[in-house]
């Protein structure tokens, strides 16, 4: 007779691919799972002994094994759902034996037993259902779980049979389990023990089984928390028992805190309570208070005593007023009469949770309903944001280093920056907003992003993260239900963490990094909305900021110094008016902003301009998201718009460009070659010349505004604003002269034949710009080996007339290029050659013209032509002969005819800041005087800025430590003023105004106190009288 191969299957033999069977299916000791899936009591369960043939003598191991195989195997896969398998197979195994022990023998005849017997566990595991996977998954995903199933298998049918239960329901069946009746050989408190892991089983079999433990998570949370709520009743109901009659002479409610008054409460944690108590009509205080305290004591026991059963949980009351040194249970009128005077801003805080979990319900809302208008004004308290702040900060410094990498609930990125960041925003915003008033973490997120408070893609992220590490805190904790915040760090717990979140690939692995992305975006979320400044802003508004009547408001506008607050009222309703995302954001950014548009000398200008950018960029989704979340972004662009015409215009012209303030490095001024890099690379991805400077204009702009708003912003020193413009304005150049030297050179087949070199002159060649200063320029041209001189003489004409023609076009705020400081003059070509230079300097320049020479610098061009370029002017702006006594006269006499000529009409000498008397060109020439007279022999003097002169100049021993310090003041002083005429008005101004108002908003934006406007020109009067007195002794008389 033939010999039939038999197949094998991962559960029938002990061969290797049974082994490797199971290890496919996720065992990790696939050795010992092929034994505990061959023990006896798993096969005696599939194979009943009356089932044998008769008179067989029963079945051999081999064809019980083999007749069992089918059923086997669909338990293996089974098994392999749960995150443990093999704690599943091994709790299966033990689960048998016991039911098995106290059962009815499985047999094909014998009558049933209880629901929980040998032939209903048989009957259960035999095909795959939901029932069987609720169970196998519980086994697989709790080693106390098992352990329960094992010392109480009759609790096995609530894991397959589990559904979810009401709250209401849970309290009805713990307090039912606890009563005489009920309880029978047990005691109230094992009795309770038992009643409470009898629906853990079942909260936690449902949320074991779920498809998508995440999505689920928030569910488990409540259940827990109701189970919670039901154990404090129960243990209420026996603390009535004990004290026997009076009892009913206290009338006494438990407050749940924390995560049980939130309804999202761990599988092990402590529960929060706070208790409250009253008298019973007729009774007198003192006596309910004494039996308030034995009741309230007697509870705490009732959960958290170990007897027999283990226990449940500690109860905290140290969330009470006054903490453990406090009274245990207060009345409605203590804790109110406490918390008006004494609570800390964190008391009020941990009261966004309070929740009426058992006990007398009608005191516990008479609790809530006294503490709720102090719960809510809270954020009006001084320095409320700032407590907060500062105990999120205690928190984590209190987290030992050890576990602060695997902290899921206190370290960075944790449950704790999602929750403070959550309550904090309830707790500013929640004045006005019931909705937000809400003790649930996810709830109340959902709100703040409904209402705007919270971007909703922060809100998703927050939310799917702190599901996740609430999931993960869950699973953790129910596996050995132990309580525990830390991520693991063995690998066999890790793998087995992962497969209960459903990740099947490299589960390890796969857990930590999932983890460690949410827990990043978490930290990079919270830090921007737990930190930023509108939150202090918005708290230190009163009530009455939010909610004014019309009239109201119109006062209220006109005491923060807007003078037309009916413009402003219309103003404010074009922006808040209507149910859009938009406008509700809107109502919360401009209660804040107001204050700080007040904060400014033109409130008014600073609101229209908002409305004006909000209009165009309203609809664009970062720009309402960036004020709200990103920084200090909104209250920037507050004090920006009221403090600068200049600014408001540059941003009512290029909106997109407030993306800068919300840029952690956007007010960080870029070099010349960066800007000069971009620029350039702007223009050459453009078709036409037009469309190139088009883009450079644009771009030129947008960096402008980046310098003004880090000078109003004190984000870069004054000092720097000059060299930042001067940068800015020789990148362009240099971009519009590439420009420029690619039109001139496709007029011809030979294209450009020169080398042409831009050289800075005055204030642009010195690094010493201002926003209202043209450009002053030389233009050298050296012609390519072989092309005649006149040819080369067109050309570089040609190239000038381009570049400032290109320059031109770059409007509005156009940089014009002033070529007037060329040899000749306005008579002179615009271009010459290096050696038409030399010839010149050599002939005919006169001494101004080595006078001007000192701040020449190369800006755009050719490097070799400016090296040669300033080998040509060095020997004549720095002569090693020094400064003869003629060429000296002649620079004082020319001083004093710009002083007497240039002056424009009607200009008073005092205050006009450039050519006044202690003005900038005071302390110029005199530093050029020095730089003419000793720079051959003093290095240090040959330098382009007047700053920078000056300080060698002292350095050097030419200048005493007071002039110095005299000069010094003026000079930046002078600059800083006249800088501030053109950000303040949007137009140039060389002199300090005569308008107190306008001397005011010129004042603060160069730092002087608000109000002190009348002052500003006695100020600057008192220091230009210092800096004329060493100019008449270093440059007059010396």
């Amino acid at each position: 007779m033939a010999r039939h191969t038999r197949q094998t299957d991962p559960v029938v033999d002990r061969s290797p691919s049974a082994v490797a069977s199971l290890a496919r299916l996720g065992f990790a000791e696939p050795d010992r799972a092929v034994t505990l899936l061959r023990d006896p009591l798993v096969v005696r369960l599939f194979a009943p002994e009356q089932a044998d043939p008769p008179g067989s003598g029963g079945l051999s191991d081999e064809a019980r094994l083999a007749a069992t195989r089918a059923t086997r195997v669909s338990l293996s896969e089974g098994l392999a759902a749960a995150a443990d398998p093999d704690l599943a197979a091994l709790g299966l195994v033990r689960l048998a034996e016991v039911v098995h022990g106290l059962g009815m023998p499985v047999t094909a005849d014998s009558a049933r037993g209880p629901a929980w017997d040998e032939r209903a566990l048989a009957d259960l595991l035999a095909t795959d259902t939901p029932r069987r996977h609720r169970l196998l998954v519980t086994l697989g995903g709790s080693r106390a779980l098992v352990d329960h199933l094992v010392a109480h298998p009759e609790h096995w049918p609530v894991a397959a049979d589990a559904v979810h239960v009401t709250g209401d329901r849970l309290r009805e069946a713990l307090v039912r389990a606890v009563s005489p009746q009920a309880r029978g050989d047990h005691t109230a408190y094992d009795a309770l023990r038992v009643a409470y892991r009898r629906e853990l089983v079942r909260i936690a079999a449902l949320d074991l089984a779920s498809p998508d433990p995440v999505a689920h998570q928030p569910s488990a949370a409540e259940s827990l928390a109701q189970l919670a709520e039901a154990a404090l009743e129960a243990g209420l109901a026996i603390a009535r028992e004990e004290f026997g009659p009076g009892h009913e002479d206290c009338r006494l409610a438990v407050i749940g805190m924390g995560k049980t008054g939130g309804g999202e409460l761990n599988y092990v944690s402590d529960v929060d309570v706070i208790f409250v108590a009253e008298p019973a009509e007729g009774v007198e205080e003192e006596r309910a208070l004494k039996i308030g305290a034995a009741l309230a004591t007697a509870t705490m026991k009732a959960c958290s005593a170990q007897t027999g059963e283990g226990t449940l949980w500690p109860v905290d009351a140290a969330l009470r007023p006054e903490g453990k040194a406090g009274p245990l249970v207060r009345t409605v009128a203590s804790h109110k009469a406490y918390y008006e005077r004494w609570a800390k801003t964190w008391e009020f805080q941990a009261l966004l949770k309070a929740w009426v979990s058992a006990g007398d319900r009608e005191v516990g809302l008479a609790y809530k309903e006294a503490l709720r208008p102090l719960i809510w004004g809270a954020a009006g308290r001084d320095n409320f944001v700032e407590d907060v702040q500062a105990m999120r900060r205690r928190v984590e410094a209190h987290v030992p280093k050890a576990e602060a990498a695997r902290q899921l609930k206190l370290g960075p990125g944790g449950l704790r920056d999602v929750e403070f960041s959550v309550q904090l925003l309830q707790l500013v915003h929640g004045r006005h907003d019931e909705s937000l008033r809400s003790a649930t973490t996810l709830e109340a997120l959902q709100a703040l992003a409904s209402g705007g408070y919270v971007g909703r893609d922060d809100a998703a992220t927050l939310d799917a993260a702190y599901r996740l590490l609430r999931t993960l805190e869950h699973r953790i904790q129910l596996y050995r239900l132990r309580r525990t915040h830390l991520m693991p760090t063995s690998a066999d717990e890790l793998r087995v963490l992962g497969r209960a979140l459903g990740l099947r690939k490299e589960p390890a692995s796969a857990v930590v990094d999932l983890w460690q992305s949410h827990a990043r975006e978490v930290r990079r979320i919270h830090e921007r909305l737990f930190y930023r400044p509108l939150l202090s802003a918005a708290a230190r508004l009163s009530s009455d900021d939010i909610t004014l009547s019309e009239a109201q408001a119109h006062e209220r506008l006109a005491a923060l110094g807007f003078r037309d607050p009916a413009g402003a009222m219309r103003h404010l309703q074009a922006l808040t008016t209507g149910v859009s995302r938009r406008a509700a954001i809107q109502r919360t950014l401009l209660p804040v902003m107001l204050g700080w548009f007040a904060d400014e000398a033109d409130p008014d200008a600073g609101l229209l301009a908002f409305r004006r950018v909000s209009d165009e960029l309203g609809a664009v989704p970062w720009y309402l998201k960036m004020l709200r979340d990103e920084g200090s972004a909104a209250e920037r662009l507050a004090h920006v718009l009221a403090r600068s015409r200049y600014a408001a215009d540059l941003l009512v012209r290029s909106p997109e460009s407030v993306s800068i303030l919300g840029d952690p490095d956007g007010l960080r001024v870029r070099s010349q070659e960066a800007l000069a890099l971009v620029l350039r690379s702007a223009a050459r991805r453009k078709g036409t010349p037009e469309q190139a400077m088009a883009a450079v204009g644009a771009l030129r702009r947008h960096e402008m505004l980046r310098i003004v708003l880090a000078d109003l912003t004190g984000t870069i020193a004054p000092t720097q604003v000059g060299v930042a413009l001067a940068d800015l304005a020789a990148a362009t150049i240099e971009a519009a002269l590439e420009v420029a030297c690619g039109i001139v050179g496709r007029r011809t087949a030979d294209g450009l034949r020169i080398d042409v070199l831009v050289v800075g002159m005055g204030s642009l060649g010195g690094r010493e710009l201002s926003y209202s200063s043209d450009a002053d320029v030389l233009v050298v041209h050296r012609p390519h080996e072989g092309v005649p001189d006149d040819v080369a003489q067109r050309q570089g004409v040609a190239v000038v007339q381009e570049l400032v023609r290109l320059m031109a076009a770059t409007a509005p705020d156009p940089l014009l290029l002033d070529a007037d400081l060329r040899p000749e003059g306005k008579n002179g070509p615009l271009s010459r050659s290096l050696g038409s230079y030399a010839a010149y300097y050599e002939r005919w320049a006169l001494t101004w013209e080595f006078q001007a020479l000192l701040r020449a610098r190369p800006v755009a061009g050719d490097p070799d032509l400016a090296a040669d370029f300033l080998a040509l002017v060095d020997p004549l702006r720095h002569p090693a002969a020094g400064l003869d006594p003629s060429d000296a006269r002649e620079i004082r006499k020319l001083k004093a005819r710009v002083e007497a000529e240039r002056l424009p009409r009607g200009a008073d000498p005092r205050t006009h800041l450039k050519l006044g008397r202690g003005g900038l060109t005071d302390v110029e020439w005199t530093v050029q005087l020095l730089q003419l007279r000793h720079a051959a022999t003093v290095p240090g003097l040959r330098v382009t800025g007047t700053i920078e002169g000056l300080d060698a100049a002292h350095a050097a021993g030419l200048v005493g430590d007071e002039d110095h310090e005299t000069l010094r003041t003026a000079y930046r002083f002078a600059t800083a003023l006249r800088n501030a005429n053109m950000l303040w008005r949007g137009r140039p101004g060389d002199a300090v105004p005569p308008d107190v108002r306008d001397a005011d908003g010129v004042g603060r934006i160069v730092g002087r106190e608000p109000g002190t406007g009348s002052g500003l020109a006695e100020a600057y009067l008192r220091q230009a009288r210092r800096a004329r007195a060493v100019v008449e002794r270093l440059f007059y008389e010396a």
